[in-house]
């Protein structure tokens, strides 16, 4: 194969010198009771009169559109933020990415002014909620744990898109899942976000295999004026789910502050959140244990007893995080920033039991050790740099050349390791998880060449790219599992290391044939390795004690790849474009899918350290009709992937405690295939002035064509199953999106909106059948209002129901249900 892919990726060059050379011209619960999802509400915003809102740009970003400046001129900022690149609706205009690279992608933008009126806002990425097919696995306020899912790729599917705050990539690629390997979005203060845009697919040279999903890029607000601004927000949400009936409550404080003198340009955000969560897991078992009465008979999501006991994580997070991002100008076409950002998390779960004895009526945990991994004392200290430097000449060159890191300093997890035999205490012994010493870097280098000038018929940018990520996740055993200070270390019960290198060539040009008709052709090379793989496992008594050790150095990886793209855009009057879309990707194994055998949160992973990467071929049209205030966008989209990564969570059951411990498995599959149609639209003024309408609606049919190591048997009937045919796990057949604001005046905003998710399966034969239990992946339909209003030209206010209809729903956890949201702003 690969050496096919090399004589592509010569003709691809070929082809662009050829063109080059020829061209002179051109152009352009299951539950006793009803439970209560959490909500978010934000108050209404006062009249603006003339608000006194700062300019802002995107680090970096300058005017797409402006002709070449002179050289002793400065350059215009890009203003986001709000008010955007200077159009009567800014979310409309090309991202300053796209336009700086002419990436080949089509985008969706929001702005901080429209998340301010519209959105529910208490963690970064509920600004994203409405937009088109996208998804936010968003447990809880604060969750550390919140999954992108996009059209094609489910919530267990984080290396899938890549995120980006300005230069520092906030996606955990050490890591393919919905837990350690989510994206770091609480590193962000939401007040500090300007803008943010999400370009579908692996079209870009620009963008590693694991843009396969999407790209997400942040750009936070960078001033040209003085500003400052405070943000209190508070949400209430009432919960009633099996046995447990209680109001959890969530405060946060976001401010951030900012200034241009001279050259230098500052950011300063900080954002502190103190949450209460819901229940985030439940503690089952196989049978009601004997002597005891407080059970909920129950089913798993394949119809097998799972009758639950108590909760599992119940828990109380701290988070602080800050930022600071300075900006300086070189010359008047070149930009130096570097960005230094922190995150702390201090979390606490207690367990409650459910179980009584029949004797004395007194709680107990009935001998269950399930309730200990929800057990847990947890904190997190996690920091990040990145630094860049960018030219904006628009002459014939221009470059870019970034770097950032990102560590763990502290990360570690302490449980009990079991429960006391009878009653509710927990063992003095325990565990100690650590991560502390991952890190990953990035850096890349990229150019760009216009040799007919700006807004030439050429425009050839290339790049090379590196990263390096490294897992360290040992489990110590602990003799006072409470009282172990942050350097205790134990006997190992588990270790899981290892590391994973990357480097890249990329190159595309974008040619304009005719003023609207223009030819995107590129292709990135990788190399790719895993060394140093090494795993420790033990097996131990009920107590804990280590009965047996096994140790393996794990064999190394490696894989050289070569990625070609295509675009061709063609515009046949002003208002349409169509665009055709194709690019073949490489989604290499993480560390984590190789290496890591932990249990998190109560979930075991059992790693795979022979996978093979990803082959990932996507292609789209996309029909776009744009209004100076809206556009309607149909994209058709098929993808198929050899060798899919594919990870599975169900539980297995001790088969001589009854004890059920959610366990996933991760293997390459033969082959899938997803396709569909996503349909957006947005309109401003629709009947009447003020008045707009947003929506979406994608559907998508995922199957597994083929994988002959399939050798699974239904867990009812205990008869083989087969994969062939069936949908691929997390991926919904139906999403949709639609919402309604109304803006009387420059003073109140009304918002009311939808989400709509359809049935999707978790098990690769599709054996959970049965909806609406701890561990399923339900259907849903969820409510949210809005009321925003500026009271002076300083003071905003907000409210906000999130689940207005208190929909109950699994997506393995349950979910938030009627959240109440306030929220008051003052801008200085």
């Amino acid at each position: 194969m690969l050496p096919c892919h090399a004589r592509r990726g010569v003709s691809i060059v070929a082809i662009q010198a050829a063109l080059l050379a020829s061209s002179s011209s051109g152009v352009l619960a299951q539950s006793s009771e009803r439970a209560l999802p959490a909500v978010t509400v934000e108050a209404p915003a006062a009249a603006k009169p003339k608000t006194r809102k700062p300019v802002v740009q995107a680090a970096g970003a300058r005017n797409p559109s402006a002709k070449p400046a002179n050289m002793a001129e400065r350059a215009a900022p890009v203003a986001v933020g709000g008010e955007g690149a200077g159009g009567a609706h800014p979310s409309l205009d090309a991202p300053a990415a796209v336009a700086r690279y002419q990436l080949p992608q089509r985008s969706f933008s929001i702005t901080a002014k429209e998340v301010d009126e519209t959105i529910n806002l208490k963690d970064p990425e509920d600004a994203i909620k409405y937009m088109p097919s996208l998804f936010v696995r968003k447990r809880n306020d604060g969750d550390n744990m919140a999954v992108l899912a996009t059209r094609s790729w489910g919530v267990n599917s984080s290396s899938r898109t890549l995120i980006y705050y300005d230069d520092l990539l906030i996606s955990a690629l050490i890591g393919n899942n919905n837990t350690s390997a989510s994206p770091k979005w609480n590193l962000i203060s939401p007040e500090a976000i300007g803008r943010i845009d999400f370009l579908n697919g692996p079209f870009a040279a620009a963008y590693p295999g694991n843009s396969i999903g999407g790209v997400l890029l942040i750009s936070s607000k960078m001033p040209d004026k003085p500003f400052a601004v405070a943000k209190e927000t508070v949400s209430v949400m009432p919960w009633n789910q099996y046995g447990t009936k209680d109001t959890y409550v969530t405060s946060q404080t976001s401010a951030a502050a900012g200034n241009r003198d001279g050259a230098l340009s500052w950011l300063v955000s900080a954002n502190y959140l103190d949450s209460y969560q819901q229940p985030l897991t439940y503690t089952t078992n196989g049978t009601i244990p004997a002597g005891t009465t407080g059970a909920f008979p129950a089913l798993n999501k394949q119809g097998v007893a799972a009758n639950v006991v108590g909760t599992g994580i119940l828990a109380h997070s701290q988070q602080t995080s800050g930022n600071i991002r300075l900006a300086y100008d070189v010359t008047a076409q070149v930009q130096a920033t570097y960005s230094f950002g922190v995150w702390n998390n201090h979390q606490v779960s207690d367990p409650q039991t459910y179980l009584k004895s029949s004797a004395t009526g007194a709680a107990t945990f009935a001998g269950l050790s399930g309730f200990a991994s929800g057990k847990y004392v947890w904190d997190q200290t996690h920091i990040s740099n990145a630094v860049s430097v960018k030219s904006d000449t628009k002459g014939t060159y221009d470059f870019d050349l970034s770097a950032s890191s990102y560590n763990y300093l502290q990360d570690i997890q302490l449980n009990p390791f079991t429960v006391t035999p009878t009653g509710v205490g927990y063992s003095l012994n325990g565990k100690i998880t650590r991560m502390d010493g991952t890190n990953w870097q990035n850096a890349d280098a990229k150019g760009i060449w216009r040799p007919f000038g700006y807004d030439g018929p050429h425009e050839v940018s290339f790049g090379l790219h590196g990263d390096r990520y490294r897992l360290e996740s040992p489990v110590y055993a602990s003799s006072v599992w409470n009282t172990t200070s942050d350097t205790g270390t134990g006997s190992l019960y588990s270790q899981g290391e290892g590391e994973t290198r990357t480097g890249a060539l990329w190159i595309q040009d974008a040619w304009k044939i005719v003023p609207n008709l223009k030819l995107t052709l590129g292709g990135r090379l990788e190399t790719w390795r895993a060394q140093d793989g090494f795993n420790i496992s033990t097996t131990t008594s009920s107590a804990g004690a280590i009965t047996s050790v096994a140790t393996i150095q794990q064999p190394g990886l490696s894989s050289t790849n070569f990625s070609p793209k295509a675009s061709l855009s063609f515009d046949p009057n002003k208002d349409w474009n169509i665009t055709a879309n194709f690019g073949e990707a490489y989604r290499y194994p993480t560390v984590m899918e190789l290496y890591q055998n932990l249990t998190v949160g109560g979930v075991a992973t059992v790693a795979n350290p022979n996978l093979l990467p990803e082959q990932d071929f996507t292609g789209e049209l996309n029909i776009e009709r744009k209004w100076s205030d809206g556009r309607v966008r149909l994209t058709v989209f098929r993808e198929h992937t050899n060798n899919a990564i594919i990870s599975q969570t169900n539980l297995v059951t001790n088969p001589v405690t009854q004890a059920q411990t959610p366990t996933t498995v991760i293997s390459n599959f033969d082959a899938i295939r997803m396709q569909g149609v996503e349909l957006s639209a947005e309109k401003d003024n629709v009947l009447v002035s003020g008045l707009q309408l947003f929506g979406s609606v994608t559907y998508v049919d995922s199957r597994i064509l083929a994988d002959a190591s399939w050798a699974g048997t239904n867990p009812l009937t205990g008869l083989p199953t087969t994969v062939v045919g069936k949908r691929v796990p997390y991926v919904p057949d139906w999403r949709a999106r639609f919402g309604v604001t109304y803006r009387p005046n420059d003073s109140w905003a009304y918002t009311v909106a939808a989400r709509y998710s359809g049935k999707q399966y978790s098990t690769l034969d599709n054996t959970d059948i049965v909806s609406h239990v701890y561990g399923a992946f339900d259907n849903f339909f969820v409510v949210d209002l809005k009321i925003h209003y500026n009271a002076t030209k300083n003071f905003a206010f907000d409210f906000g129901i999130d689940n207005l209809f208190n929909e109950q729903y699994f997506l393995f956890h349950p979910f938030p249900g009627r959240t109440f949201v306030l929220a008051g702003k003052y801008t200085f």
